[in-house]
């Protein structure tokens, strides 16, 4: 079981590099109120991160063990 998430990270990860790889090209991004010109993969990139971290936290939130109250 352990070589096949090994097998299925490389892979995920090989087909994530080939995205970021063939979106070179820049984009105009808006930012709230700014104006951001970067190149496509980066935005992939941030993009993916920002997701990865909002499921971390989602995830901590929901798993969080609730605390024992203290007896006075």
């Amino acid at each position: 079981m352990k070589k096949v998430k090994i097998i299925l990270i490389i892979i995920i990860s090989v087909l994530a590099l080939i995205v970021f790889l063939q979106n070179t090209e820049a984009v105009q991004t808006k930012l709230l109120f700014a104006s951001v010109t970067m190149p496509r993969a980066l935005l992939l990139i941030l993009t993916f991160l920002m997701g990865f971290v909002a499921g971390l936290i989602t995830t901590s939130i929901i798993l969080r063990k609730p605390r024992k109250p203290k007896n006075a």
